[in-house]
């Protein structure tokens, strides 16, 4: 999901959950920061895919320890801007480290923690990749510069997780403004998670 989707969400699809807290991976502290900026820099030498792999793991678990975990026992929702998945489908598919390393990796990294319930906006790839470019003047991270196989792998493998887990998966369409796609995510995320309630 991109970023921009995740900021549009705040007043609307949560404002009945007051105290939900909202960050985003890689980041989401000052160490998680500095391994993003390393990590999606576009210039000079990157991380060789297995580094790529575990640098995303240890921004996660500093994120886990210091933001998620206590905003949880604080009895706060959390809203991530990518989570696990996308290192599974990135990292372990899409770069092709292979799913089960990237998610053990992941599991040590989380302490096994796992999301209730993952939002994926499904859109075409070269939308996407237009909505990418318009977020930041034309600016693409060095993962979005990757190329169309590497985006393609990247949603399929999306697809097949959110088909191998209804339970905790929903797919929401991404045409239209970010307030349309916003406002089919409050419906969904009502949906699963506070069924019965009128909107």
């Amino acid at each position: 999901m991109p970023t921009v989707r995740v900021r549009a969400l705040r007043p609307g699809c949560w404002a009945p959950r007051l105290g939900a807290l909202f960050t985003r991976e890689p980041g989401g502290t000052p160490l998680g920061e500095h391994i993003r900026d390393l990590v999606l820099d576009p210039t000079g030498q990157g991380p060789v895919d297995r580094a790529e792999a575990l640098l995303m793991a240890a921004a996660r678990a500093q994120h886990v320890d210091l933001v998620v975990a206590p905003a949880l026992a604080a009895g706060r929702d959390v809203v991530s801007d990518r989570f696990v998945a996308s290192s599974i489908a990135y990292q372990g598919l899409g770069r092709g480290l292979g799913a089960g390393p990237v998610a053990e990796v992941n599991e040590f990294a989380t302490g096994g923690l796992a999301p209730d319930l993952v939002v994926l906006i499904e859109v075409d790839t070269p939308v996407a990749g237009g909505r990418l470019g318009d977020d930041r003047d034309g600016e693409l991270d060095r993962i979005e510069q990757a190329g169309d196989d590497l985006q393609a792998a990247v949603s399929a493998a999306y697809r097949d997780m959110a088909a191998a887990d209804p339970n905790r998966w929903v797919v929401v369409a991404g045409g239209g403004t970010i307030e349309e796609v916003a406002a089919r995510v409050a419906d969904a995320v009502d949906a699963r998670l506070m069924p019965g309630r009128d909107r």
